[in-house]
């Protein structure tokens, strides 16, 4: 089964979308991926379709941007 994926960048509004996906989902089924922590990730989040985080990408290759905390190209610099 394909893992549904949560980027984030350590925000305050992607540390709050991530405890509301975790709550939502119990963990269940999800990889969490911190930019900031795993710049090298940022590629294929980009490949995958989000444009900001925090984004979730579904199992089905559905991308769900949350809010907005950061865009992609803001993480690059």
């Amino acid at each position: 089964m394909k893992t549904n994926i949560f980027y984030h960048a350590g925000c305050t509004v992607c540390k709050s979308a991530e405890n509301e996906i975790l709550q939502l989902t119990k963990g269940d089924n999800l990889e969490i991926v911190h930019l900031g922590d795993q710049p090298e990730r940022i590629q294929n989040a980009e490949k995958e379709g989000v444009k900001s985080v925090p984004a979730i990408v579904t199992s089905s290759g559905t991308v769900l941007h949350i809010n907005y905390g950061a865009s992609l190209e803001d993480l690059k610099n």
